[in-house]
């Protein structure tokens, strides 16, 4: 079996709602982060055998296989295939999965593994389309979940996360405001410098941070209202303690390492291990836990062993359950924000999630990075990767 190794990971700065990337159409900002990578490692991309790309509203701009139509925006050779994959907002992890798996099975030498979601254009929810053409979960799937009552949205499960793991308003609260000092310590440091693609905002000015990140305090915090559960039913997530709806994408390049050499390149990281869990739906964002302890196993690894983590911040309620569980030192997980402070373009989040992975373990000097995701469904990918 071939090894797998990442040879560079770049993404775009990440985006508000209706801010500086909103002219963009998904496509061609897909494309940006596959010429980064060509011109980066002065590649020639008819040497690519796949591009595997996370996306999770696939339609309208981002539908037809947004992987395929990225690849004849950047001016990439017809002869290089893509496909596009929806797991959820692990979309773009599970590509890297797909696409480290298919080097180590001997499908390909070199491939890429992207991510892009456009929210401004392309909303969350927008592939129900307010259930014009029916809705995804079938009567059975209700009947299935009506005596636990019934399937919730996110939001929910993120309160429902917060009562079982016993996580306060002020635990959430302050996870949040954690990610915004982190974030804009980060940036402030550039330590994102070496993974941002610079592009033009909206008024043609080249962009080259992220937009999400903001100043904020416990007190503004804790003043926020929550937004799926009212403060008399006991309601704590809140826009401050939630990921924020962003633009973005982010893409990794996968080789062999025998092809690596045979391309001069250096590559950064190898693949370890990887893991996929689900649990019950209703809680929907639990399931990184028992990824964690999958991949780990399979790693005849332990959490001591772990230099970085990087976990999704889809809801601070997500991190700390997972926390409570995993008791890992919280001097290595999100060393420099995450989704609650930088956003999270849903099919671009994994991918984004090991660019800083990646760059932080070179920083550093650590040897083990673990990243792991929630996603819609109940579902979660874990993988460990190995500074080289």
């Amino acid at each position: 079996m071939s090894t797998a190794v990442i040879v560079d990971a770049v993404r775009t700065p990440l985006g508000k709602r209706n801010g500086r990337l909103k002219n963009w159409h998904p496509v061609d900002l897909a494309a940006e982060t596959l010429n980064a990578l060509a011109t980066r490692n002065k590649l020639d991309p008819a040497q690519i055998d796949d591009v595997v790309m996370g996306c999770v509203m696939q339609v309208g701009e981002q539908s037809l296989n947004i992987a395929r139509n990225a690849v004849l925006a950047a001016g990439w050779p017809e002869s290089v295939p893509g496909t596009t994959v929806d797991r959820q907002c692990g979309s773009s992890q599970q590509a890297a999965h797909f696409a480290a798996q298919g080097v180590i099975a001997g499908a390909y030498d070199a491939v890429i593994a992207n991510g892009v979601e456009v929210m401004t254009r392309v909303p969350m929810g927008a592939s129900i389309a307010e259930g014009k053409f029916g809705f995804p979960m079938g009567p059975r799937v209700q009947e299935r979940y009506k005596p636990e009552g019934g399937l919730v949205n996110q939001g929910i499960s993120a309160e429902l996360i917060s009562e079982k793991w016993k996580i306060s308003r002020d635990d959430l609260d302050a996870f949040g405001l954690r990610s915004q000092t982190y974030a804009a310590r980060a940036t402030k440091e550039g330590r994102f410098q070496n993974e941002i693609v610079p592009v033009l905002d909206a008024e043609g000015q080249m962009m080259t941070t992220d937009e999400g990140i903001r100043e904020t305090s416990l007190e503004k915090l804790g003043s926020l209202k929550p937004s799926f559960r009212p403060v008399e039913e006991g309601g704590k997530v809140t826009a401050g303690n939630s990921s924020q709806i962003t633009d973005g994408s982010a893409a990794l390049l996968i080789m062999s390492e025998e092809k690596a050499k045979k391309l001069g390149l250096k590559p950064r990281a190898r693949f370890v291990s990887f893991a996929l869990a689900a649990e019950n739906p209703r809680y929907m964002l639990t399931a990184p836990i028992p990824a964690t302890k999958k991949v780990l196993e399979r790693a005849n690894l332990t959490m001591d062993d772990i230099d970085l983590v990087e976990i999704n911040e889809a809801f601070a309620a997500v991190v700390l359950a997972w926390a409570k569980d995993m008791h890992p030192d919280m001097e290595k997980v999100n060393v420099n924000g995450g989704a609650i402070a930088l956003g999270h373009p849903l099919g671009a989040s994994g991918a984004r999630l090991t660019c800083t992975l990646l760059n932080e373990l070179e920083r550093t000097g650590g040897r083990y990075g673990l990243q792991t995701m929630c996603e819609g469904g109940g579902l979660a990918n874990a993988f460990i990767i190995e500074r080289l």
